[in-house]
């Protein structure tokens, strides 16, 4: 087992200032922006670090255990990889690197729709290990197809994600004017300049582009007809009809990302799902949204028993983490870390941003006295 760690980065913060310097500003801005003013990004982080935990310390402890059973399957810890699109703009062949690295630590990596990595090259890194996170395609003969090849790849389990009913109002891309690959403009090519490492990389693996999604993609598309293909033909708004044929032709786990209220998740119970991820899309889609811990506390309360229940969105460190799951989570996955990790240690970031939450999260459940992942809750301090 792979137990790096570089000793200058213990905490999230540090690999996000390495990174910053590492990566070019337009790619930095669309892992860091969020929708409008961006204060549902902030609020994320607010509400999750406002949860306190009490400890209990004169009972018998016999040590603490982290890992989780998902579908079948033991995890060594509760927190896996969230889908992040275009990462491969944030660093190169980052969904490479952290797939190989969520399947040599034993956590769940879910790969993007909307990828630099094809779907088929990440099932065989990961050694079939990956997740897969299904953006609902409005075009039927491209879902079909889709869904053949997550199948044929043996995917274990599918994310299908229904909060992006439109394409979020991201200031920072429109400034930037973000596009896969990167336009050629003038302050683009200076941004890239002056990150020689990033540079050099890029250099090597080749532009960026939408490997999953390039079959489907015009020949030759310009790339500032990217976003009107997007919105046209693969991010349709996913209701629940939208959902009954994908749970028809997926027999596997599906799992619903992106609910946040009551009645949706109660409709995806209904549907058959098999879990569901609590989260306002790490605040990129609705400024004026929900932070997903206070709606998890409720949620759980009420639905832990009919379903698995996940987290995602404003998670930063082995403290947020474990304050999601002492709310109600069975399981958390966080993004932007991850990504950070990779601008700022390359290679080596993932194994190294994993064994970071891991260490943390055992620290934890040790000060807490708490022996088991799932005896959280009783720690909450309400």
């Amino acid at each position: 087992m792979n137990n790096y760690f570089n000793h200058k980065y213990p905490d999230i913060s540090d690999l996000k200032k390495k990174a910053k310097q590492r990566i070019p500003r337009f790619a930095f801005d669309y892992l860091e922006g969020g929708c409008m003013e961006e204060r549902s990004v902030q609020r994320n982080r607010d509400e999750i670090n406002a949860v306190q935990l009490r400890s209990t310390l004169l009972k018998p402890f016999s040590g603490s255990d982290q890992s989780v059973e998902l579908f079948g399957h033991t995890y060594s810890a509760p927190f896996g990889i969230a889908p992040v699109g275009l990462q491969g703009l944030m660093w190169p062949k980052a969904p490479e690197i952290l797939a190989k690295a969520a399947a040599e630590k034993n956590i769940p990596y879910v790969l993007s729709t909307v990828s630099s990595s094809s779907l088929e090259r990440i099932a065989e890194v990961s050694e079939g290990h990956a997740w897969f996170q299904l953006y609902n395609p409005t075009d039927e003969s491209i879902r079909k197809d889709l869904l053949s090849r997550i199948k044929a790849a043996h995917y274990p389990v599918l994310v299908v994600t229904v909060d992006v009913p439109t394409f979020g109002y991201r200031p920072r891309d429109i400034r930037n004017g973000l596009a896969m690959p990167p336009k050629m403009t003038l302050s683009n090519i200076m941004q890239m300049l002056s990150r020689p490492r990033w540079f050099y990389e890029t250099a090597l693996a080749g532009k960026p582009e939408m490997q999953t999604l390039k079959p489907y993609m015009p020949k030759d598309m310009p790339t500032d007809e990217l976003a009107a293909f997007m919105n046209k033909t693969v991010m349709g708004r996913v209701d629940i009809e939208g959902l009954k044929p994908i749970r028809d032709m997926w027999q596997g786990p599906l799992v619903i990302k992106g609910l946040i209220s009551e009645q949706d998740v109660k409709s995806a119970i209904e549907l058959g799902a098999d879990a569901v991820v609590i989260s306002n899309h790490g605040g990129r889609q609705l400024d004026a949204g929900e932070s997903p811990v206070k709606p998890l506390q409720t949620i759980a309360s009420k639905y832990s028993k009919d379903i698995k229940i996940f987290m995602d969105s404003g998670l930063r460190s082995g403290t947020n983490i474990v304050s999601a799951l002492a709310s109600g989570a069975d399981f958390t996955f966080l993004g932007r870390p991850f990504v950070y990790g990779i601008g700022a240690l390359g290679d080596k970031g993932g194994i190294h941003t994993i064994n970071a939450l891991m260490m943390q999260v055992t620290q934890i459940m040790n000060q807490l006295g708490c022996e088991k992942v799932t005896d959280l809750p009783s720690f909450l301090v309400k």
